[in-house]
């Protein structure tokens, strides 16, 4: 035990130093891939519940229905996003995953997303929020322009804000899954350290919301371990404000 407090040390000092300026920092959560109601879907709202965490899910639209609507009528903590269409990679086998490219006709995957949109405001009216999260983070920069007229309101995809784009963007910057290894939560130490990380940026004047990703289907022991952690301490913080992406997009 006291290894992990030691851990998450770095992360208590730094937002102690924020508490000391009189500063506060704003979190907000992205989960992605979120389908039906399932047993991990409801540790997820569980815990997000409990810490009074707001919650962003990015609902695939072609993959969704009414099951997800129902379980989510009564979760006022929980915002709906358009996570892409069917997350069906398009790109060649040599390429990164992507959804959203320019391998397939630019109307053809607009009309998919317009769709999606449509889908998801009608199964969760109050939840819904107009913002388009890309499968995999990616997408063609020539669809973007095309997003508005569609109704996206924003785009979230992974790592620092870029400033003057053509539409606003609510970033993630801090995934907790091992991708490329476990393919289950990554190491308390290394994620702390990317969240002090993100901290000193902020300090420094970067005023972007830092944006925790997870993946509630995937998550093992160590993911459901380390986000409850995390919600106990900054929940408790004077130093950090969790905010729903609607909050932080008005």
């Amino acid at each position: 035990m006291t290894d992990r407090m030691d851990d998450w040390e770095p992360l208590r000092r730094e937002l102690d130093r924020w508490q000391a300026a009189g500063r506060v920092v704003r979190f907000w959560l992205r989960d992605d891939d979120a389908i039906e109601p399932t047993p991990a879907l409801e540790t997820l709202l569980a815990l997000a519940g409990e810490s009074r965490v707001p919650l962003t899910l990015a609902v695939i639209p072609g993959l969704t229905g009414e099951a997800l609507a129902a379980r989510l009528a009564a979760e006022a903590g929980v915002t709906v996003a358009v996570h892409g269409w069917s997350h069906t990679n398009h790109a060649g086998p040599e390429a990164k995953k992507q959804e959203l490219g320019g391998e397939r006709p630019a109307d053809v995957v607009l009309g998919e997303l317009r769709e999606g949109l449509r889908l998801l405001e009608r199964l969760h009216p109050a939840r819904f929020q107009r913002l388009l999260v890309p499968p995999w983070n990616r997408i063609h920069a020539a669809l973007i322009p095309a997003l508005p007229g569609l109704g996206f309101a924003a785009l979230s995809v992974y790592g620092r804000a870029r400033q003057g784009g053509p539409m606003p963007l609510l970033n993630t910057h801090v995934d907790i899954i091992d991708w490329h290894g476990t393919r289950g939560g990554r190491g308390e130490a290394e994620l702390v350290a990317e969240l002090v990380a993100e901290l000193h940026d902020r300090f420094a004047g970067n005023d972007e919301p830092i944006g925790v990703l997870t993946h509630h289907l995937v998550h093992d022991a160590a993911a459901w371990d380390f986000l409850s952690a995390l919600f106990v301490m900054t929940g408790r913080h004077p130093a950090v404000r969790w905010s729903s992406a609607s909050a932080l997009l008005r």
